[in-house]
């Protein structure tokens, strides 16, 4: 049995299933391990949708903030964005249950020494307690008042987590964490206007895979195309899977047994 991590998919279908056949990925016997942002900015957000759903117990999936962004607007009265692709999602006939099961995925997935999440998690956080802060949120996601969390989710504040937070400011931080960080100042501050690569660094502030951490956890995480699969300068074992799939470049997967690396070219762009 093998498991194979693949990073953001962002509407990437063509590109996911050649991935998927190059690997040999057998649903019966190997593991999938998606790290978010299956939807928006590629052309096939819906048809990644049903291909992940469809796989089963073989996938564990990590919520990204396009896959929160699709069910605000789905069901938290969001709105779409001008250069969003989520058209097809919402006017599909198979909506809801696809919906259902988005809203069913995690915040991380873990084995042993290693966790995936989204964006990553804060220096200062075990993976014991990113595992029960994400659940937190998951609890809210899968709650009769699901609606209303998802109505009040987006936001930046407040923009550095301490365990004192309460009600939507934590849940919204741990969101915010788990799936928008890049940048954070040595006390654990969120900059959420950087987005490009390393340089782009906010005065104060570095990439969260630079700061030490206290255990030796091995972490997984996309988000931020910018760095292609490359991590400099990083003091702890860490892996970026988002190698730009979307904008022309590669869709990556790791296989996590071995370390190995194996992508494929993605021909179609998404929008910018």
């Amino acid at each position: 049995m093998s498991t194979y991590v693949i990073g953001d998919l962002h509407g990437s279908h063509a590109a996911f299933v050649g991935l998927m056949e190059k690997l040999a990925f057998n649903p019966a016997h190997d593991c999938l391990w998606l790290v978010g942002d299956l939807v928006n900015r590629g052309p096939d957000s819906l048809e990644c949708l049903r291909e992940a759903r469809q796989l089963g117990g073989a996938v564990r999936c990590v919520l990204g903030n396009h896959d929160f962004h699709l069910l605000v607007v789905a069901r938290g009265k969001g709105k779409l964005r001008k250069k969003d692709t989520l058209e097809a999602i919402l006017d599909a006939p198979d909506r809801e249950p696809l919906l259902d099961w988005l809203q069913q995925q995690s915040l991380s997935v873990r084995k042993e020494s290693t966790l995936m999440a989204h964006a990553g998690i804060l220096p200062q956080w075990s993976m014991s307690q990113a595992e029960a802060l994400g659940k937190e949120v998951e609890m809210a996601l899968r709650s009769e008042h699901s609606g209303a969390f998802l109505a009040e989710l987006f936001g930046d504040q407040p923009d550095r987590w301490q365990d004192s937070l309460e009600g939507m400011d934590r849940l919204r931080c741990i969101v915010n964490v788990m799936t928008r960080m890049r940048f954070i100042s040595p006390r654990g501050r969120l900059d959420f206007a950087a987005k490009q690569g390393l340089e782009s660094a906010p005065e104060g502030y570095a990439p969260w895979f630079q700061y030490p951490r206290e255990d030796n956890a091995h972490l997984l995480f996309g988000h931020w195309a910018a760095l292609n699969g490359q991590t400099p300068g990083a003091r702890i074992p860490v892996d970026a899977l988002d190698t730009g799939c979307a904008w022309g470049g590669s869709l990556t997967a790791l296989k996590l047994e071995s370390g190995e690396r194996i992508a494929v070219a993605n021909q179609k762009n998404g929008t910018a």
